[in-house]
């Protein structure tokens, strides 16, 4: 089992940031891939950004540009940095641990940008 915890979310207006936070619990983070997705009311959810052990990364379009996604393997912690957010930005966001078949999920946090 591998319990993960979001943070960093609350309400902002168009143009700032936020830093989300995914703290995990499992001894052998540094193997896991770690993803952010994100689901806004009415919509599917959608992978935001994802960070791979060695370091690869992939974003969606959509946030290319505004968003870096890194790891700090010694805190067991993937960030998400969130620049230039648009009111089409809010939804919950959720991380996501990846090992083989496996994929474990964090509680989410909320992200509300105003216009």
């Amino acid at each position: 089992q591998v319990q993960l915890v979001e943070s960093g979310g609350g309400l902002v207006q168009a143009g700032g940031s936020l830093r989300l936070s995914c703290a995990a619990s499992t001894s052998i983070f540094s193997i896991y891939t770690i993803a952010w997705h994100r689901q806004a009311p009415g919509k599917q959810r959608e992978l935001v950004a994802a960070i791979a052990s060695g370091g690869i990364t992939n974003y969606a379009d959509s946030v290319k540009g505004r968003f870096t996604i890194s790891r700090d393997n010694a805190k067991n912690t993937v960030y998400l940095q969130m620049n230039s957010l648009k009111p089409e930005d809010t939804a919950v966001y959720y991380c996501a641990a990846l090992l083989g078949p496996r994929t474990y999920w964090g509680q989410g946090t909320q992200v509300t940008v105003s216009s």
